[in-house]
Formats: structure tokens, sequence, C-alpha cells
């Protein structure tokens, strides 16, 4: 009996790597834009939902809400994205896309199109659904366990 745990066929390990290859795949499509999946998640929520608070977009787009705010600050930095304290509740802050971050999140689509292609271009469309129903649900059935 082998002494050590056999991660190479463990779903957490491949979790893992297929998260580093999407990641890797989603920089090189959209490496003239200095963007990361998680700023382009906000843009296109932004976008959907202009005037979002922080916490809520946080949750939105699957983010830890205690980092999400340095993520913020990035964004603003590009002149992509607007915070303003909520008149209602000063503590709570409020999110905008700028026209420059809406006009490069448009951009950008093309460029995350293809990267979701190549992530699953090994599968053929059978499996790229299948594997898309198994991932939802998977995170639903977790999502669902921890309410």
């Amino acid at each position: 009996m082998a002494k050590s745990f056999n991660f190479s066929e463990a779903p957490g390990h491949l979790i893992r790597r297929a998260q580093q290859l999407a990641v890797s795949i989603f920089m090189e499509e959209t490496a003239g834009f200095d963007v990361t999946p998680v700023q382009f998640a906000i843009l296109n929520a932004l976008m959907d939902d202009p005037g979002e608070d922080q916490i809520t977009l946080s949750g939105r787009v699957a983010f830890d809400p205690a980092t999400f705010g340095s993520v913020i600050g990035r964004l603003e930095v590009k002149g992509w994205v607007k915070r303003q304290a909520d008149p209602a509740d000063k503590r709570r802050k409020l999110l905008w896309t700028t026209p420059e971050g809406e006009k490069v999140a448009l951009q950008m689509k093309r460029a995350v199109g293809k990267a979701q292609q190549r992530i699953v271009s090994p599968l053929d469309a059978d499996e790229r659904a299948q594997l898309g129903r198994l991932l939802a649900k998977l995170i639903t059935g977790h999502e669902n366990a921890a309410s």
C-alpha cells in the first residue's frame, strides 16, 4: 500500500489544475488588456447592475469579500470603476463602471469568448455540455449545503 495520497486523481487537485489552465488561457487571450478573470467578471456584473453595493457584488462574482476592496481599488486606478458611499448608509460602497471601463469590457468580450472556447477545446460538444452541467451541480450542491 502506498504511503502517499494519490492526489493525481483527486477531484480537488484536478479542479485546481483546471483552474490554473483556465486562468492561464484567459491571461493569454486578454494579454493586451491587463485584466484578471475576476476584474472582467466585476466589470460585466456592474454593466448589468450599475450601482451595486460592494458586498453584494463580491457574492455575485464569488470572490472573497475581505480582498474584494483591493480588486476594486485596482479597477479604480485604471479608471474603469467608480466607487462612492451610499447616501443612505455611508459605510456601504456603491459601484459603477466608468464609460472607459464599459468600453474596455466590451472590447474584451471576443478575447474572453475565445479563451472559454480554448479551455474546453479538448472536449466534444456533448462533453462540454456535460462538464458545464456537472460543474454547476457541484457548485450549487455546495452552496445549498452551506445555506
